[in-house]
């Protein structure tokens, strides 16, 4: 992998995290990234992502939505030909995986 191979992916995750911090659990007034419902993001050379992230609970009234929400932003990156999220709920989602910024947001800090 060339060094602009590696700038090329890091400086296009970035972009994928930035978009990520746009979308927002409609629950808890802190965007999906820092609230750490994203546990992977993987960009093969074709420019796929594949997310992997998981929801508050199995319950969670967004679960139809929210993964559809996520593809459909990321899939609207230039640089993305296609983008896939696969939620799971290994680990189970808790306020351990939340950013400082999160936890500071929801008065946990």
């Amino acid at each position: 992998m060339s060094e602009d191979t590696v700038r090329d992916t890091a400086e296009l995750g970035e972009k994928i995290v930035g978009v990520l911090k746009t979308i927002y659990d409609p629950e808890i007034p802190v965007d999906i990234y820092e609230l750490g419902l994203i546990y992977d993001v993987l960009v093969n050379e074709d420019d796929e992502v594949k997310i992997l992230m998981t929801l508050t609970s199995p319950n969670c009234p967004v679960a139809e939505t929210l993964p559809v929400e996520v593809e459909e932003k990321v899939k609207s990156l230039d640089a993305i030909k296609d983008a896939e999220v696969e939620i799971t709920f290994e680990p189970p989602w808790s306020q351990d995986l939340m950013s400082e910024e999160a936890k500071l947001e929801l008065g946990l800090l």
